[in-house]
């Protein structure tokens, strides 16, 4: 059990205070984890398009104060009641969609929308008791995707965690709990293409580029990559020229 656990933790995070507002840099109190939920240290996050779109609360309904971040790895600092699949020192990586392991859709193959913990960008406080585990002078913080990275710690449902091997480096497998796993799982649990495919990838972002890498994984024989950006073929012929794969830019 580590020194803080049952304790509140006073740490810096970036507040997203009004809609495309500045971050602030605030100290905040991050409560201990309620019955199934952990509480993590962030050690590395990314920051997501996702992020920025919903700080700019174009399109949707706006929810602040935020604090905004889904992409990242940590250390878990303490577990709450009923906890038994993590320990205090895992390594992991938060995940915005998570699985509870018991509803039609974490049983399916076909499927990880869990009824339970899949994607809500509306909720701001925890699905346990409905409040925020962070606070500033007693005010409440919503989270975000259930994961609100951009905190140094921060509490996640158990259900929405992954647990990684302690020697991964966690400043580069920050990015697979978000834009690596998106682009991948597209091709591999969602396009499947057959051996010998030809493959096209709209976009060579890190999602594009993990799209791509998926298309190489099921054995495709020509993947051709797409972007109005010409800046970003350079990076995807040197991600795929090593797999003897070429990206041509579109005329």
């Amino acid at each position: 059990m580590s020194s803080s656990a049952g304790l509140i933790i006073p740490c810096k995070a970036a507040v997203a205070w009004e809609a495309g507002k500045p971050l602030v840099m605030e100290q905040v109190e991050v409560a201990p984890p309620q019955a199934l939920e952990v509480r993590i240290q962030i050690k590395y996050t990314s920051l997501c398009h996702t992020d920025l779109y919903f700080w700019e609360a174009k399109g949707q309904t706006p929810l602040f104060p935020r604090i905004f971040g889904h992409e990242a790895s940590g250390i878990v600092e303490s577990v709450g009641e009923g906890v038994n699949d993590f320990q205090v020192g895992d390594h992991v990586l938060p995940v915005f969609t998570g699985e509870c392991g018991q509803c039609r859709h974490c049983k399916s193959e076909e499927s990880n929308m869990c009824d339970l913990l899949r994607i809500n960008t509306d909720r701001g406080f925890m699905l346990n008791d409905g409040k925020s585990r962070f606070s500033i002078d007693g005010q409440p913080i919503h989270h975000f995707l259930g994961t609100s990275t951009f905190s140094e710690y921060t509490v996640v449902h158990s259900g929405s965690l992954a647990k990684i091997n302690p020697l991964a480096p966690l400043d580069k497998v920050c990015v697979l709990s978000c834009g690596i796993s998106t682009g991948l799982g597209s091709t591999l649990n969602v396009a499947k293409p057959k051996q010998g495919s030809t493959v096209a990838i709209f976009g060579l972002g890190a999602v594009g580029l993990a799209a791509a890498e998926g298309a190489r994984i099921a054995g495709a024989s020509r993947i051709i990559g797409i972007d109005l950006n010409p800046k970003r073929f350079e990076e995807g012929k040197s991600c795929l020229s090593a797999c003897h794969y070429r990206i041509t830019p579109l005329k």
